[in-house]
């Protein structure tokens, strides 16, 4: 089994541009208030780089990447 990775959204911030969706959209979906919504929260080593990709999309940075088992923020730039 590979390693898990999580999915850390700070929604409230969201501004709704929705580049996270157009890269990821099987883990983003649009929300009814304009602000995106996360469907799939926990994902597996073999993601990690689209996921990467689509929090770096971000213009406001608020989803983070954790190491699902330690909690370890993982550094998106290093990827």
């Amino acid at each position: 089994m590979g390693k898990k990775y999580k999915i850390i959204f700070d929604r409230e911030n969201c501004i709704g541009a929705y580049a996270c969706l157009a890269i990821a959209p099987d883990t983003w979906q649009e929300g009814d208030d304009g602000k995106a919504v996360l469907v799939r929260e926990v994902f597996d080593e073999e993601d990690l780089q689209r996921q990467v990709e689509a929090a770096k999309a971000c213009p406001v940075n608020v989803i983070k990447i954790v190491d699902a088992e330690t909690g370890e923020e993982i550094d998106l730039n290093s990827l």
